[in-house]
């Protein structure tokens, strides 16, 4: 179907059915989103309701789309129990990209390796970025790696690698800079922050396993993408939905929901494993940029393993004020 039509039952299901305060509950959360399908022959890219449920209450949004489904949508309504969404904090390439070189203390600085804030164990360097007004290079990761789930200062120290890695205080690579709160419950759009370099490690290595980045895209098809990570190395996967609502996802301090989110199913067991947050997913296609990974599922991808979940990189760099160096 088309997305306008996707956008329409999701939008049913949320108001019609089933009020969106409902879905998040100590027994159950569900989020629903766009599903993106295979193409059919040369058409454009295929739209469907993507449900992704835990719980008893969750149960009840799955049946309630399964329903809706029936009337309208067939089998375009993708439905998936995922089990626990959790924050990613701590079948690969060899070399650089292998999990054991990503979580040594390296220089100069590249995407993939492990790094956190000083009271965080491990999570991932998922690029470079500039800010407006600066002259600096700043690190590109998530708040809950960078700046330990808001509970971190401002100027706090960043290390590579990260604390559970051996990192110590003279692995200093640079300070908190900026962070996007996030929001007890729902309404939050990224997990995101960013560490000023230490001027002397402004000097880095731009390169991911497909090279440099051209830029960054909006994702809109079930492409596929791939990411450089602290625990999983280097992986490959596909699109599975967009614009995913209620997701909601455990951290250290609480629940907390996120919407618009991306999500990316493994080509070969599990996209992601706990440290690989932080990491920046791109088309390898275009070398472009398409999310910051943040979080992943216990189940709902292929072969048992779980999903994973991104902020759009568009909505990072707007939050953050900053522009991905490429």
């Amino acid at each position: 179907m088309h997305i306008d039509n996707a956008r329409e039952l999701k939008a049913r299901l949320l108001s019609g059915v089933v009020q969106a305060s409902s879905l998040e509950t100590p027994t159950g959360v569900a989020s629903v989103g766009i599903s993106v399908l295979p193409r059919s022959g040369g058409d454009g890219p295929r739209y469907g309701l993507a449900v992704r449920y835990s719980g008893n209450r969750g149960e009840v949004l799955a049946d309630s789309a399964r329903t809706l489904a029936a009337g309208a949508a067939g089998d375009e309504v993708d439905i998936r129990e995922i089990g626990l969404v959790k924050a990613l904090s701590a079948p690969t390439e060899p070399g650089i990209w292998a999990p054991e070189a990503l979580q040594r203390k390296v220089r100069p600085l590249h995407p993939g390796l492990s790094i956190a804030q000083q009271d965080v164990t491990a999570g991932t360097l998922g690029g470079f970025v500039t800010v407006a007004g600066s002259d600096g290079l700043y690190v590109l990761s998530n708040n809950h790696v960078l700046a330990n789930s808001d509970q971190a200062a401002l100027d706090d120290p960043v290390l590579q690698p990260g604390p559970y890695d051996g990192g110590q205080a003279g692995d200093r690579v640079g300070r908190l800079a900026r962070a996007v709160p996030l929001e007890a419950g729902g309404g939050n759009a990224v997990d995101a922050a960013i560490a000023l370099l230490e001027d002397d490690l402004a000097d880095v290595d731009l390169t991911y396993p497909v090279g440099r980045l051209t830029g960054w895209t909006e994702p809109d098809d079930e492409v596929a993408v791939e990411k450089v990570g602290r625990t999983t190395g280097w992986t490959k996967g596909r699109i599975s939905a967009i614009e995913l609502d209620d997701v909601a996802v455990q951290y250290p301090v609480g629940v907390v929901s996120f919407d618009g989110q991306i999500e990316v199913t493994g080509d070969a067991g599990a996209f992601s494993a706990g440290g690989d947050s932080g990491s920046l997913v791109y088309r390898p296609d275009t070398r472009q940029a398409v999310g910051l990974l943040f979080a992943g599922s216990e189940r709902g991808g292929d072969n048992g393993a779980g999903l994973t979940f991104c902020n759009p990189i568009g909505l990072v760099l707007s939050a953050l004020g900053a522009t991905l160096v490429v």
